[in-house]
């Protein structure tokens, strides 16, 4: 449902901050355990909290100015974070880096629009998923069934 920018509220206004702090907090712990276990760091918590934040702002935005298909917005941002993530992306040989932040990134976006719609479960769902993620490869159990 779409409201026009002249009903907005001061209620509407707060829950909207509210949507992007939870999407900021999200991104932010996502980036926290990207950040723990690297030395040289090529996206933490300032970025994760920043993509999760920024794409929940334009969710929102979408919701309320985009009349006709606020889908749109939201897909501008799953673009603009591919190419964000394609600069991150790295080749040198038959050796790659950069994609687990590359993709990471793309899904933290995700956890930020679900938030912009005020999906919440999902969103902290999505971005306790993505956390497990990026530590499985830290668990012992796991080091000793995926070794080579």
């Amino acid at each position: 449902m779409t409201i026009p920018i002249t009903n907005l509220t001061l209620i509407t206004d707060i829950e909207m901050f509210f949507r992007i702090t939870v999407a900021c907090f999200l991104g932010c712990v996502i980036g926290w355990e990207r950040e723990r276990h690297r030395n040289i760091i090529s996206a933490g918590i300032r970025t994760y909290g920043a993509i999760s934040m920024g794409a929940c702002a334009f969710g929102i935005v979408g919701l309320y100015i985009a009349h006709d298909d606020p889908a749109r917005v939201a897909a501008q941002v799953v673009t603009g974070i591919g190419f964000l993530g394609g600069g991150i992306i790295f080749r040198q040989g038959d050796y790659v880096t950069g994609l687990t932040t590359a993709a990471t990134l793309w899904a933290t976006a995700a956890v930020g629009l679900t938030v912009s719609v005020g999906m919440y479960l999902i969103s902290i769902l999505t971005s306790i998923l993505i956390f497990l993620l990026l530590y499985l490869p830290r668990v012992a159990w796991w080091k000793k069934i995926s070794a080579k």
